[in-house]
C-alpha cells in the first residue's frame, strides 16, 4: 500500500493585534501607544511556553535601570505629548493631597479582550501600571528648595518614595526642575508631596510609566491574528489622576495591543515511510515452512512530530469501507478495512486532556478532532499503527488463490481546528 502526508497549516500562525474597526475606538483627543509581543516555540527551552514583549521601550527601563526592571518583569513607555499643568498654585503645606502634587494610577490588574481577526475567537490580555515618574518643573523662585524641610534636603521628597509607592533611588535635578521615578505596588492607592513653601506654578512633562503584562497561553490560540485595546482616562478621577490642581492636555491614553504567534507544526517521515507492506508478526516464514496462517497483518510506522500548536488528524481514501480506509483485490472489486491508529508521545494530550495511545483515525474524524501540546514538542517519536484484523485475514489467504491487495492512504495533520 502507499501512504501519503499532508500538513495543511504547516508552520506559520500569526497573532496580531491592533484595534478592531469600532472595537474600543479612541476619542480624537486620545494619546495612543502601541505594545507588542510575540511567541515563536524554542527547540532549546521547549518548556518556556510565554510571549516575549517586543514593545519597543522608552523612558526608566531602557535609559536607567535596565537590570532592575528586567528582573521584576515591567516594562516602561514615555507617553508622547502628555503633560499636567497646574491650573492654580500649590498651597504650602496643604492638607489636601490633592491640591499640590500627586500621583494616582491604575495599579491594579485590567481586562482587555483581544479578538481573532478571522474567526473572532476571544483571548484575555491582563495589563497594570506599576510605577510613574518623569520630569516636573516649576516656577524659580522659590525653586526645588520648596519641597525641603528643616533637617531634611529637597531631594529626599522625590528620591524616596512616600507611601504606598516604593523608591527606586533616582532624582537627576536642577534649580527648577527635577527626574523622578516611582514604583507602585499592586492596587495602590495614590503618591503624594507637599512643598514647604507656596510654588505659583508647576508642571508634570515627559510623563512615563512602567507596566506588567500578563498574556493568554499562546499553545491554545489559533493561527491569524489578535487584536484589541484598552483607553486610560487621565484628569481628575480618571486612572491616571494627578489631583485637583495638575490638568491633563489629553482627556485619555489609548493602549492598542499586538500579539504575534509563529507556531510550528512539522511532522517528519524517514525516507520511504510512504511505502507500507503489512505482514505477519515475525514474517512470513512460519507460514511458508509450517503452514500456520498468520492471525493478524500489520505495520508499524515511526515518525517525528513538532508541533506547539494544536491540530486535527484525519484519513481520505483511495478505497473505503464504513469509516476507515481499505485495500482492494487487484483482480476484483473485494475490499477489506485497513484499521489506522496513531499514538503520540507524551506532551500530546486529546481534548480531555487523555494521552493518544492507538487512537482509530477515522473518515469522520471523529475521536482525532483536536491534540493539543502542553508544551513545545521537537522531533519527538510518534507512531502510526495499519493493521488487517485476523477475520480479513482469512479473506485475504484464502487457499489456492494468489492475490495482490493495495490501496492508497492520506494520513492528515491539520492546523485548522
Amino acid at each position: 500500500m502507499n501512504l501519503s502526508f499532508s500538513l495543511r497549516a504547516m508552520a506559520v500562525f500569526c497573532v496580531a493585534g491592533g484595534l478592531l474597526a469600532g472595537l474600543h475606538a479612541p476619542p480624537a483627543e486620545a494619546v495612543v501607544q502601541e505594545i507588542s509581543a510575540r511567541f515563536v516555540p524554542d527547540p532549546a527551552n521547549p518548556t518556556f511556553n510565554t510571549f516575549v514583549n517586543t514593545t519597543p521601550q522608552s523612558g526608566v527601563c531602557p535609559n536607567r535601570m535596565p537590570g532592575r526592571c528586567q528582573s521584576l518583569g515591567i516594562f516602561s513607555l514615555r507617553v508622547p505629548g502628555l503633560v499636567f499643568n497646574s491650573s492654580r498654585a500649590i498651597p504650602a503645606e496643604h492638607a489636601n493631597p490633592r491640591q499640590g502634587a500627586t500621583f494616582s494610577v491604575p495599579s491594579s490588574w485590567r481586562n482587555l479582550q483581544v479578538f481573532h481577526s478571522r474567526t473572532g475567537e476571544r483571548e484575555t490580555v491582563q495589563i497594570r501600571v506599576a510605577g510613574i515618574g518623569g520630569t516636573w518643573r516649576m516656577q524659580r523662585p522659590p525653586g526645588v528648595s520648596a519641597w525641603g524641610r528643616p533637617g531634611l534636603h529637597w531631594n529626599a521628597q522625590w528620591s524616596i518614595a512616600p507611601a504606598p509607592c516604593t523608591s527606586t533611588g533616582l532624582a537627576l535635578a536642577g534649580v527648577n526642575f527635577s527626574y523622578f521615578f516611582w514604583l507602585i505596588p499592586e492596587g495602590a492607592g495614590a503618591c503624594s508631596r507637599s512643598p514647604f513653601q507656596d510654588i505659583p506654578w508647576f508642571n508634570f512633562t515627559s510623563v512615563e510609566y512602567v507596566y506588567e503584562l500578563r498574556t493568554p497561553d499562546p499553545l491554545g490560540m489559533s493561527s491569524g491574528q489578535y487584536k484589541g485595546s484598552l483607553t486610560y482616562t487621565t484628569g481628575p478621577g480618571g486612572d491616571f489622576d494627578m489631583g485637583d490642581v495638575l490638568l491633563p492636555n489629553d482627556t485619555t491614553v489609548a493602549l492598542n495591543f499586538t500579539l504575534d504567534v509563529v507556531h510550528s507544526l512539522k511532522v517528519e517521515i524517514p525516507p520511504g515511510g510512504n511505502r507500507i507492506e503489512l505482514v505477519p508478526q515475525g514474517g512470513w516464514q512460519a507460514w511458508l515452512n509450517q503452514g500456520r496462517k498468520p492471525v493478524r497483518l500489520f505495520r508499524d510506522q515511526t515518525f517525528h512530530v513538532s508541533s506547539s500548536s494544536r491540530f486535527k488528524m484525519q484519513l481520505e481514501c483511495q478505497y473505503s469501507a464504513g469509516n476507515t480506509c481499505a485495500l482492494r483485490d487487484a483482480d476484483s472489486t473485494v475490499v477489506i478495512p485497513l484499521n489506522t491508529s496513531v499514538t503520540l508521545p507524551n506532551g500530546l494530550t486529546d481534548a480531555a486532556g487523555q494521552a493518544v495511545q492507538r487512537r482509530p483515525l477515522r473518515l469522520d474524524g471523529s475521536g482525532t478532532e483536536l491534540f493539543q501540546p502542553g508544551f513545545y514538542l521537537d522531533r519527538k517519536p510518534a507512531t502510526l499503527h495499519f493493521e488487517i484484523a485476523r477475520e480479513h485475514v482469512e479473506t485475504m489467504l484464502r487457499e489456492g488463490a494468489s492475490k495482490t491487495w493495495s490501496g492508497d492512504v492520506t494520513v492528515i495533520w491539520d492546523s485548522e481546528v
